[in-house]
């Protein structure tokens, strides 16, 4: 009868009069005085009872104290013997909100009896558990009549998007995401939002333990040293960050080099096609999120970087992870590097069986590079084998993005890299925006031309191009 009456319940919500007739229902029904209280309606009646106090809307300076409420949750009276039992069972119907117990004394302060407080938007009714549940508590004893609970709710008990869902302007886009690196969380915050930088700073700097920086990015990355001007919305002015990365630590003053942590999983995927005793050029190396692990796996590794800071760090991070005397660091433009240090080196490893990359990770840019290896290595006798691998990043916001990048990459290097040259997507960056990776074999007709300005394929016997271009499409 009592699952009959809270289920007919919330379809009378609708009406004006729901409460008094949802009480004359409890009193035919003798339910007890404590369900059919008002503040027990409440906790069914209210959609969003840990919404914050619409007082705090438009607030630009944190004031903590104005979030605090009262609200009423329903709660489970369970005899001492079967606590841990009974919350073990209701583990999806318990209340589970940041610095809220589960468990708090009885109203009437018995020692034999303790409080489960239950999840108001789970829970409206007895009928609201599920048969496990149920059965569980029936198995237990324990009645499934639910009390009401006058639950204080502060600040700290509430998650990040409700606190900033009540403070900023209705209708406007909310965001809490961030990019952790080490003890800073870096935001891009829209232009609707700046008004209430300094409170979002400190609502994610509270609502994310380690995190003691929170800085916004305030301009475009500059495409020559990959960094950008940042400020600090909250907490300490220390840009030098300490990370770890598959396994490689790293530190590096994040106001003055690039990092993205979002790039994790693509240096893992390029260092693992790297083997023991193979060469690795990185042109853009940044802080040594390539040449690192690479070297670590036995590689070999010359890398470069045309930032300064840069440049310093990765001596720093190679001495940190003890791969010092296996990488040699180079403060270089990108072309120069390739026209100087790889073209120094390349010839040599040609003639060798050891695998040669190229590493190219300056999406914005690094197709502009690739003309670089045009007549590399003229007037030196053409060779077949042992030819570089290159891995180039790029970005694309056409419609069909691997189309794009191979003509863009062929156009650049001056060959047609159609069908000789795989494509990985590496992520989303933006609506309609994404990095790639092209990977392909560095052509003969490219390395040994004498046109340094335009190549054009040279034919091959039929069966030699196919067996090529087969090789080339299982990488």
């Amino acid at each position: 009868m009592l699952r009959l009456l809270s289920r007919v319940f919330p379809l009378l919500q609708t009406q004006g009069k729901a409460v008094a007739v949802y009480r004359r229902l409890c009193s035919a029904a003798t339910l007890p005085v404590s369900a059919c209280s008002g503040s027990a309606v409440k906790f069914i009646m209210e959609p969003k009872l840990y919404r914050p106090p619409p007082e705090v809307r438009g607030m630009t300076s944190l004031d903590k104290e104005a979030f605090t409420q009262t609200i009423t949750v329903p709660a489970l009276r369970v005899p001492t013997g079967v606590l841990n039992k009974v919350v073990k069972s209701l583990k999806k119907s318990a209340i589970q909100r940041p610095g809220i117990p589960r468990v708090v004394q009885d109203k009437e302060e018995s020692s034999d009896f303790r409080l489960v407080l239950l999840d108001p938007h789970k829970v409206s009714s007895a009928a609201s558990f599920s048969e496990a549940e149920a059965e569980a508590l029936r198995s237990f004893s324990v009645p499934e009549e639910l009390q009401h609970y006058e639950l204080q709710l502060t600040y700290h008990n509430l998650k990040t998007e409700e606190v900033l869902e009540a403070v900023l302007p209705q209708g406007q886009d909310v965001t809490s995401s961030f990019s952790r690196v080490g003890h800073i969380a870096h935001m891009n915050l829209r232009d609707h939002q700046l008004p209430y930088k300094s409170l979002i700073g400190q609502v994610i700097m509270d609502k994310n333990p380690g995190v003691t920086c929170v800085v916004n990015k305030t301009n475009m990355i500059d495409s020559t040293y990959r960094n950008f001007k940042m400020e600090v919305l909250a907490g300490e002015e220390n840009m030098v960050a300490k990370v770890k990365e598959n396994g490689v630590n790293y530190e590096f003053d994040f106001s003055r080099v690039y990092w993205n942590p979002r790039l994790s999983t693509e240096h893992q995927r390029v260092v693992q096609l790297i083997k023991p005793g193979e060469t690795v050029f990185d042109v853009f190396a940044g802080v040594g999120p390539f040449a690192i692990p690479a070297a670590r796996s036995g590689a070999k590794v010359l890398a470069n970087d045309l930032n300064p800071e840069s440049y310093r760090w990765l001596q720093h991070n190679c001495k940190l992870n003890k791969v010092e005397k296996k990488v040699r660091s180079f403060n270089l433009d990108g072309r120069v590097f390739i026209q100087g240090p790889v073209k120094q080196e390349l010839l040599a490893l040609l003639k060798g069986t050891a695998g040669v990359h190229v590493v190219m990770n300056l999406p914005a840019l690094a197709l502009e590079f690739l003309d670089a290896f045009r007549g590399l290595l003229h007037p030196e006798p053409p060779c077949d084998e042992n030819l570089p691998i290159v891995h180039c990043y790029c970005f694309s916001k056409d419609d069909n993005p691997e189309t794009d990048v191979v003509k863009r990459a062929s156009d650049s290097i001056g060959f047609p890299l159609e069908n000789q040259c795989s494509v990985h997507f590496v992520r989303n960056v933006a609506p309609n925006k994404d990095m790639l990776c092209v990977r392909f074999t560095v052509p003969k007709e490219v390395l040994f031309s004498k046109d340094h300005d335009q190549t054009e394929p040279s034919e091959e016997p039929a069966p030699k191009r196919q067996k090529c271009e087969e090789a080339t499409d299982s990488t």
